[in-house]
């Protein structure tokens, strides 16, 4: 179970800076119409990771800041998301959520102090909290979320079902687009062929080698500077090795400082070693020379090559705009344009098969349609005993509550089937669709069913109640009240209300006022004492003007909770 223990919130719309601590039960907040009772639900929202806008934050202040700490006492799951988001747990099972709206607008999310974003938060929090209000009950007024009523109460198997024609409908749908794409226009399919056929021919024509870029651009070089490179090589092998007999070469040079360096050595033997260094250079400038000469052999000036080569070069330069940034890249294009091409000029096999795989989806999705039908029906037909029992309880005794079913004549993610909730709230009324016929207070009683029913699947153990209760009065009332009472043995309940009925069940009571300070219109939130308690009731009996009846009255009301 988690419990919201502490709710800080500053700088919100019309709340300045209040702090709460919850209990673990039933808690009820009260205070008259718009005293921040609503704004207070939208603060918890926020901080859940709900929409934020920079109009709540309160006027001439830079951010509004709103802080929940929730005890948890079973961590394994919500642990396990805090570690997949790299989160550190706390020691204490705590969890601290911060949420921060600045007034340009943005917003920051936070979970035990760490940046996350509001997918991060809103994957965390859907385990914590559920909120209902007034507008909740549009859910039930839609038809078309009946179906996740009865899918919440299937467990296990149905969720499995469920992903598995999810599953199969997008594989459905897969193909079927293909089968679209192949058949819808036979125009366009022929204009894409011709074009790729065009493409494929101009790159085969080309007959590419993926390193003669390289090659060619190094040829190129090599042509258009042959004349330089000839000149500049002869000047070289000249000045190594002379054939002027009137001029000495450099290598004639080394010879003559060779032959000096060998006749003083005779003189002193370190000398030798200079010797050998200046022979060995000798025979290397031969060797360079050699090389340069048979080098120079294989240049030629060839103004015909060196067109072809440039040619070649604007081929593939042509070819790399539109294909690819390299010859690789134009390759691995017509090797992807070709399948497509294959894919095109066979359509008719390529239908034949898609075909069958449409068909093998469809008899997939059909049987496990059908399967998940048999599991609708079971639920619906528990739903309708188990909300017509605790209906009866909410003292609407003579209402019937019946699931209608239809089907789809097509496949959609969710199945086949179509569901409504039909009511008859009294005696020899027709079942009417419940949208048609259910009061507001009819639909409050109805929500509390539903989610009586739910608690016990859902899990999420903190249940926000927000004027629930609208549109009830009396004995209704005190049934209503001792239903959430009862709820909130296993959750934790937090309900705003107005009536002294619920009101004075609860475990722990909150008064929500409006004061104005300093010109400004603020909200203050106070927890009742015992005699605080007898004189909101009172309020909530009476209206301002108390007696002493009405007290009493509200003294036995809370005394009354013992017996609850």
């Amino acid at each position: 179970m988690f419990v919201l223990t502490e709710l800080s919130i500053k700088n919100f719309a019309i709340i300045d800076n209040v702090h709460i601590s919850f209990s673990k039960g039933f808690n009820v907040l009260t205070g008259e119409t718009g005293a921040g009772k609503s704004i207070l639900i939208n603060a918890i929202e926020m901080v859940l990771g709900g929409r934020a806008a920079k109009e709540y934050v309160r006027r001439g202040k830079e951010k509004a800041i709103i802080e929940a700490i929730f005890q948890i006492e079973n961590p394994n799951k919500i642990n396990k998301i805090l570690e997949e988001y790299g989160i550190k747990s706390e020691p204490d099972n705590t969890l601290l959520l911060t949420r921060e709206i600045f007034s340009t607008g943005r917003s920051t999310s936070r979970i035990n102090g760490r940046t996350v974003t509001l997918t991060m938060l809103n994957n965390l929090t859907k385990y914590l909290v559920d909120i209902h209000g007034q507008h909740e009950h549009q859910s039930l007024l839609t038809w078309e979320n009946h179906i996740n009523f009865i899918d919440l109460l299937g467990g296990n198997k149905v969720f499995k079902l469920k992903k598995n024609i999810k599953y199969y409908y997008n594989e459905l749908k897969k193909y079927r687009n293909k089968l679209n794409s192949l058949t819808e226009n036979e125009m366009e399919r022929e204009r894409q062929i011709d074009l790729l056929k065009f493409q494929i021919e101009e790159i085969d024509n080309a007959q590419l080698e993926e390193n003669e870029e390289d090659e060619l651009m190094n040829e190129y070089n090599i042509l258009s500077n042959a004349e330089e490179i000839m000149k500049t090589i002869g000047d070289i092998t000249e000045k190594l090795n002379s054939t002027d007999f009137y001029e000495k070469s450099l290598i004639d040079e080394l010879n003559n400082i060779l032959t000096n360096l060998q006749k003083i050595s005779e003189h002193d033997s370190k000398l030798e070693n200079y010797s050998n260094i200046v022979e060995s250079i000798i025979f290397q400038l031969q060797d360079l020379s050699r090389e340069l000469r048979l080098y120079i052999d294989t240049i030629e000036y060839d103004p015909e090559r060196l067109e072809l080569v440039n040619e070649r070069i604007d081929l593939i330069n042509k070819l790399k705009r539109k294909y690819g940034n390299s010859i690789k890249d134009i390759l691995k294009y017509r090797d992807k344009i070709y399948k497509e091409l294959q894919i095109l000029e066979n359509s008719k096999e390529e239908i034949q098969k898609i075909n069958k795989e449409i068909k093998k989806n469809e008899d997939k999705l059909s049987k496990l349609c059908n399967e998940l039908t048999k599991e609708r029906r079971i639920i619906g037909n528990n739903i309708e005993k188990n909300i017509t029992e605790e209906l009866k309880k909410l003292n609407m005794k003579d209402i019937k509550f019946k699931v209608k079913y239809d089907k789809y004549d097509y496949f959609t993610e969710n199945g086949l089937d179509k569901i409504e909730f039909y009511i008859s709230p009294n005696p020899g009324e027709p079942l009417k669709p419940l949208s048609k016929i259910a009061s507001g207070g009819e639909m409050s009683r109805i929500m509390l069913a539903f989610k009586s029913i739910l608690a016990e699947v859902d899990e999420i153990p903190c249940l926000i109640f927000d004027e629930i209760d609208t549109g009830i009065s009396g004995k209704t009332a005190q049934i209503v009240g001792r239903k959430i009472s009862k709820l909130s043995k296993t959750r934790q309940i937090i309900c705003i209300t107005h009536l002294p009925q619920i009101a004075s069940i609860s475990e722990s009571h909150f008064y929500i006022d409006k004061i104005v300070s300093n010109g400004r219109t603020m909200t203050k939130i106070q927890k009742l004492d015992y005699d605080g308690r007898i004189k909101e009731i009172s309020r909530l009996l009476g209206g301002y003007n108390l007696t002493t009846s009405t007290k009493k009255y509200a003294e036995e009301m809370i005394k009354n909770l013992k017996n609850i």
